[in-house]
């Protein structure tokens, strides 16, 4: 039986709600989306601008039908190091500039070949088992942030990433009407208040840093820059595409099944991939990372059953406005590790439980060792880190693992296998 939504897709709240609504999808988002430039070379600011721009933008192709959050991707974290450490940054943001535009040329076939074909080769055997893939993949990044402090094993931490899934727990099931769609952000909420309020009687649990608050300017402009082209960069980057394409797939998927609608049919697999390549290439247009929809977007809305896109729409807006007001943006850097470890447990459990929600609402029958073994072999190769490697000339190694690798095996496994297979029981 279908979940009844709070608000729908083309639903738009008041803005006394809207606005907290907005700030629980920064909040979501906002860790991820600034690790990645930190991790490159690149500027937080900016990736808070081409995230927050590249949703909009993804918003307006997709016709306002599908609600997802676009921030910085980590699949392209290798290529953005490895070329720009051999060609320089500029050649870096080009590549991942023309790995967006060729997402378009993969939608332009899509839409003249049409999308029957994704009913055969996507059966819920392969979709469910693809959402859990992607679901319990973001299980020990949860776990780590929960329960390690700088690799060493912490109950401080844990206790405080325990104390943050309760409070998000009980908000969830026990609050009622507007305080229940705000149940991540009171998670957090009280997590942070938890956290501060021992710090001031335990030096174990005084995490919270508000020097980088004082030290951050109230207001600034993000640091922009102008990408250069050369094929081998080019090359590159459209080989990690074709992963990350995979990833949109799974991705797309998800959400679909969190919101209730088939959005591969409306407004159409072609229309999302345009819109997520082009705010791919935007955001490297403008020296901000490469984008992708997230995994913690969705997870706050399997939650809250909000899937409004001018909520999105409004956590675009904030981001945007936030990569300006730096003084903002650093409190929000200030919400300890457990405490984001904490929400994240329940978010990413929730992706993982859609896909299990789809293989029993659409019936999958485990009995039928075709099923059981596409099923099987998606969730080792999926969770347990299988991967594709080689070289692509001297420079650069290619690599389709986890999620996108595992969304592959699944479709060339149900294409191949004959769909009759004896059943009988071993004698």
């Amino acid at each position: 039986m279908k979940d009844t939504q709070i608000l729908g897709p083309s639903d738009r709240p008041p803005l006394i709600r809207w606005l907290p609504l907005s700030f629980q999808h920064v909040f979501a988002m906002f860790g991820a989306t600034i690790l990645v430039p930190l991790m490159t070379g690149l500027n937080p600011s900016t990736a808070l601008f081409t995230a927050g721009t590249g949703t909009l933008l993804y918003i307006l192709i997709t016709g306002a039908k599908v609600p997802a959050f676009l921030g910085s991707s980590f699949a392209f974290i290798p290529a953005l190091i490895g070329v720009s450490d051999l060609y320089g940054m500029p050649y870096a943001l080009g590549g991942a500039c023309c790995a967006g535009l060729f997402y378009v040329v993969v939608a332009v076939i899509i839409k003249i070949a049409g999308t029957k074909w994704l009913d055969r080769a996507l059966p819920p055997v392969v979709i469910g088992s693809v959402i859990i893939v992607i679901g319990l993949n973001l299980a020990p990044t949860a776990m780590q942030s929960a329960m390690y402090k700088d690799g060493v094993y912490s109950l401080v931490y844990f206790s405080i990433a325990l104390f943050t899934l309760a409070v998000a727990i009980i908000a969830t099931i026990f609050f009622k009407g507007f305080f229940n769609t705000l149940s991540i952000l009171i998670g957090l909420v009280g997590g942070y208040l938890f956290t501060l309020i021992m710090g001031n009687f335990f030096p174990e649990y005084k995490l919270i840093d508000f020097s980088v608050v004082s030290s951050a300017d109230w207001f600034g402009f993000p640091s922009f820059a102008v990408p250069k082209f050369s094929f081998v960069p080019i090359l590159t980057f459209i080989i990690v595409s074709l992963a990350t394409i995979c990833e949109h797939l799974g991705d797309t998927l998800v959400t679909s099944k969190v919101v209730g609608k088939d959005f591969y049919k409306d407004p159409g697999l072609h229309r999302t991939l345009i819109g997520d390549g082009l705010a791919t290439a935007w955001a490297s247009f403008w020296g901000g990372p490469p984008n992708t929809t997230y995994g913690e977007n969705i997870g706050v809305m399997a939650i809250t059953k909000v899937y409004s896109v001018w909520v999105i729409g409004g956590a675009a807006v904030i981001a945007i406005i936030l990569s300006f007001l730096h003084k903002f943006g650093a409190v929000i850097q200030t919400i300890p590790s457990p405490v984001m470890g904490g929400i994240s447990m329940l978010l990413y459990g929730l992706i993982a439980s859609s896909g299990l929600r789809t293989i029993v609402e659409s019936g999958v029958d485990y009995k039928d060792k075709r099923n059981l073994t596409i099923s099987s072999v998606i969730m080792v190769v999926g969770i347990g880190g299988g991967m594709l490697q080689f070289a692509v000339g001297k420079d650069f190694i290619f690599e389709l693992g986890g999620v996108a690798f595992a969304t592959v095996i699944g479709i060339l496994l149900n294409l191949i296998l004959p769909n009759t297979i004896d059943n009988r029981k071993d004698v």
